[in-house]
């Protein structure tokens, strides 16, 4: 594979440069206040440059997910490598999500109105945010595919995008926890994973795998 040229590595910088500056005018004046034009100004690139780059706000806020998700699955590789217990593995990766989403905190606060609109296409639901969401629930995959604990079959297919809604409402949780450092959120993963490990542990008896199968058999009605 080539090496990257000086221009690729400028124009990555610019690119890093601008996202920088459009999610700290985010927090500074909040996501609707801000314009294209006064982050390209902040940035120091022209108006031009600044939409070469990024289409609109909505992009920004996009790579702002990417990027997130990338530093979430770079502190989780040690843990996935080396822990084998289902809620070990799972514990691990929601306090990695916690710890790496901390200097966004104060944006998240201010921005969750736009995003907890089904609707709006920063909504983690949305079809543009479909990129950052297969990444997100590729991780919980490499929780379950990862783990020794036995469990039913079928529960083990649909558990990775069953455990990625279970984190979007400890990310709920967390957008409105005003604990200092976010105590209240480790709190709830603490008190959540052993029951989820508990069910989990479960499903593959006799007499509970009926439940397990009913009520995936919900969530597949739900779905479609």
């Amino acid at each position: 594979m080539a090496a990257p040229t000086q221009r690729t590595r400028g124009s990555d910088r610019t690119r890093e440069i601008i996202v920088e500056t459009a999610l700290r005018l985010f927090r500074e004046r909040g996501y609707e206040a801000t314009t294209m034009r006064a982050i390209a100004a902040e940035a120091g690139v022209s108006v031009g440059n600044a939409y070469y780059y990024f289409s609109s706000k909505e992009a920004l806020i996009q790579a702002y997910y990417d990027r997130a998700q990338a530093e979430h699955e770079a502190a989780c590789e040690e843990l996935l490598a080396a822990e084998r217990s289902f809620a070990g593995r799972l514990g691990g990766v929601l306090r990695a999500w916690v710890r790496v989403s901390e200097p966004y905190h104060e944006f998240a606060v201010k921005f969750f109105k736009h995003a907890a609109e089904p609707t709006n296409p920063l909504s983690p639901f949305s079809v543009e945010s479909s990129p950052a969401r297969e990444a997100s629930v590729a991780i919980y995959r490499r929780v379950v595919d990862g783990s020794a604990d036995r469990m039913d079959a079928e529960l083990r297919a649909e558990l990775p995008e069953l455990l990625w809604l279970m984190s979007m409402g400890i990310v709920l949780f967390w957008v409105h926890d005003t604990s200092e450092g976010c105590r209240k959120t480790y709190r709830l993963i603490e008190l959540t994973v052993p029951l989820v490990d508990r069910l989990v542990g479960l499903s593959h008896l006799p007499g509970l795998r009926g439940i397990a199968r009913d009520f995936i058999a919900g969530v597949h009605e739900l779905r479609s």
